[in-house]
């Protein structure tokens, strides 16, 4: 059996030189998905949220969320260390749309230190295709973007989905990866997380290398 090991400091998650920690600022979300047949998009609340105890926020303790009713481009939001995390169901579209988008991105291998875990330096930059978890807040100013899963003004016309931030125009594709020429320097972060056996379960803050 790996082991688990509940990570409770911030040591292997982000460079401790990059700017301070964005989780002190107010973060908002909004809810978003994409459904149905031929490009057709309805906008619908997220699954479901978890609010750990003030207690358990204090000591940054590992937060699970259940994503066994989580559909593809369904998108739910738990807190993590006083941060929004976003937990993805990626449909089979928005996954084969990623690698046609790597010529317009700035870090399309998340090469850059800090927010990429090893084990997420892949095209989804997750540990399953279908599931991508992030922190929610742009590597900018610390702001927190707007899921834009369909196209909207102001978004390219040839826009596949991501993350838009509306204070300084940063966008962020369904990998959390940050368009070149845009003012956020990095791609949204990958934090720690483990799935359950059944894989119908997330647990963010643990780290488990060994564990797909």
């Amino acid at each position: 059996m790996s082991e688990i090991t509940t990570q409770l400091d911030d040591s292997g998650a982000v460079d401790p030189n990059l700017p301070p920690d964005p989780s002190r600022r107010l973060w908002v979300t909004t809810a978003c998905a994409v459904g149905g047949v031929a490009g057709v998009a309805t906008a619908v609340p997220f699954v479901s949220s978890f609010a750990p105890s003030a207690k358990a926020q204090a000591a940054g303790a590992p937060v699970e969320a259940d994503i066994s009713s989580l559909a593809p481009g369904q998108m739910m939001t738990v807190e993590w260390r006083g941060k929004p995390v976003w937990i993805l169901h990626r449909t089979e579209q928005q996954i084969k749309d990623l690698p046609g988008l790597d010529a317009k991105l700035a870090d399309p291998e998340s090469d850059r230190p800090g927010y990429t875990p090893e084990f997420a330096k892949n095209e989804y930059r997750s540990r399953r295709p279908e599931i991508f978890v992030c922190v929610g807040i742009c590597t900018h100013l610390g702001c927190s973007p707007t899921p834009e899963f369909t196209p909207a003004a102001g978004l390219p016309g040839d826009w596949k989905g991501g993350f838009l931030c509306p204070c300084h125009g940063s966008t962020f594709d369904l990998a959390g990866r940050v368009f070149s020429n845009k003012p956020a320097p990095d791609n949204l972060e990958v934090p720690p997380y483990v799935f359950s056996d059944d894989g119908m379960h997330v647990t963010i803050g643990v780290e488990d290398d060994k564990k797909a």
